[in-house]
């Protein structure tokens, strides 16, 4: 199986007035889902086109937005790749991004050059975009209908065409996908966020499965495939979406609070826990923090100093510009000192970064150290869009090693091995049907993959 190396987002904008600044700003609210790439492509009687390496607001100048003419275009933010990616059909010029993971890629890709089709490098846009074409035949709703045929995986899906911009969700909704807009302007973008703040108004999520296409008539759907289930990424309101957005229905910042009352509802029903404050770690933390402190009546009080200029360290490449990036972000307030600190973060992945914020903490003179995670723990490599890639990764497979949900008895004991290894005063986890509960969604419509290794399919 293909592990996806890739964290991104998308957007895209029909409007009555040159759109380039507005997509800039888009992907400007969407840069937490990649840093490492963007690319904007707008239409103006033909696609005019321009990626980058790095950042949106680093890198585009105000001379490149002035040269991408039009009135409707797309945009993305990735840490793998660079996208949109532009192509000449026999029906004409179209751009396309996409945020997800084609697990079946290998395979898709093997086929088709046993076909006489050639590629770059073999990126997942690359075999999407050869799909879309192909099978579509000059029809854009064929051929992103036919993807949901070939494609094991994720996706979220922009097309930009001379007809208006196509957008699309996997049949299963793992990926996030948010319509919105206003008087002059229709958007289609991966977080809500990108939508809100740029004073538009929300409209609603695309479905899973469905196709919309957005023009001079405003938003309507173009195609529904069908959907053997909902299947919406959990991880989405723990860590990947900003705490400002809305996905699916459910804010990000109350599901992240309502998971931090779990976890601090699990303490004073297991005989609480004398503390001095409850401190997040930046940025992820905060929101289960803030649910710990309201639940606990424990003062809240920062005890990293944020680095606004840093990277997130998740989607950093490798192992070492993750553990740099990680160190570059948060400086410790000397505040620490002396206290007993509940400290409060959104999973333990490798477990490299919070033994490292521990050692800190504990180095600056703090008492005790009591973390929290938000999440249960991984257990399992995501195979839909999320940037860890290996069993051998995860912090917690070194210790168990059979897979599944845990038992209270396996987790308690799996708590006081990961407490021993990163030099914390105790460890807790939330349970998975505590996670579940506080998402506010059926657990029937949530992939749990990354948890339980339960690869969402037909019921």
């Amino acid at each position: 199986m293909k592990f996806i190396e890739e964290n991104c987002g998308v957007f895209g904008i029909y409007s009555k007035r040159a759109c380039a600044d507005d997509i800039y700003q888009g992907l400007d609210f969407l840069q937490h889902r990649g840093q490492e790439y963007c690319g904007i492509s707008t239409f103006d009687t033909e696609i005019n086109h321009i990626t980058h390496h790095g950042r949106v607001t680093n890198l585009f100048t105000a001379e490149e937005l002035r040269s991408l003419t039009g009135t409707w275009g797309i945009g993305h933010v990735s840490l793998r790749d660079r996208q949109p990616m532009k192509w000449l059909t026999r029906s004409g010029e179209i751009s396309v991004a996409f945020s997800g993971n084609v697990i079946n890629a290998d395979a898709l890709m093997e086929d088709m050059m046993n076909r006489g089709k050639s590629f770059y490098k073999g990126y997942d846009i690359e075999i999407i975009s050869k799909i879309l074409i192909e099978k579509g035949e000059g029809n854009i709703v064929r051929g992103i209908s036919a993807l949901s045929e070939k494609i094991e995986g994720s996706y979220s899906l922009v097309v930009l065409t001379g007809k208006g911009i196509y957008a699309a969700r996997d049949a299963y909704g793992f990926r996030p996908l948010i319509l919105g807009g206003d008087s002059e302007r229709c958007a289609v973008s991966s977080e809500s966020r990108a939508i809100q703040n740029m004073d538009m108004e929300i409209y609603r999520d695309v479905a899973p499965g469905e196709i919309v296409l957005i023009n001079d008539e405003g938003i309507q759907t173009a195609g529904q495939v069908e959907s053997p289930r909902t299947a919406h990424c959990a991880f989405e309101w723990a860590y990947t979406a900003s705490i400002d957005s809305i996905v699916d229905g459910v804010y990000v910042q109350e599901a992240r609070n309502n998971l931090g009352e779990s976890l601090a509802q699990r303490d004073i029903d297991e005989g609480g826990i004398v503390a001095d404050i409850v401190a997040p770690v930046p940025m992820s933390g905060v929101g289960h923090a803030l649910g710990y402190h309201r639940r606990s009546g424990i003062s809240y009080q920062d005890v990293f100093l944020y680095n606004r200029y840093a990277d997130r360290s998740y989607t950093q490449i490798t192992q070492v510009a993750r553990e740099k990036m990680a160190k570059r972000k948060l400086s410790v307030l000397p505040y620490v000192k002396g206290k007993k600190v509940v400290l409060c973060d959104d999973s333990i992945v490798r477990g490299t970064q919070i033994l490292n914020k521990v050692k800190d903490l504990k180095k600056a003179g703090a008492k005790e150290i009591h973390v929290r995670i938000a999440c249960p723990p991984l257990m399992y490599p995501c195979a839909f869009g999320i940037s860890t890639r290996s069993v051998g990764e995860l912090l917690a497979r070194k210790h168990v090693k059979a897979g599944g949900i845990l038992s209270m008895e396996q987790l308690v004991d799996l708590e006081a091995w990961v407490a021993r290894t990163i030099g914390a005063d105790s460890v807790k986890f939330n349970t998975m049907d505590a996670f579940v509960a506080s998402l506010l969604i059926p657990r029937k419509n949530l992939c749990l993959q990354c948890f339980d290794g339960i690869v969402p399919s037909k019921p």
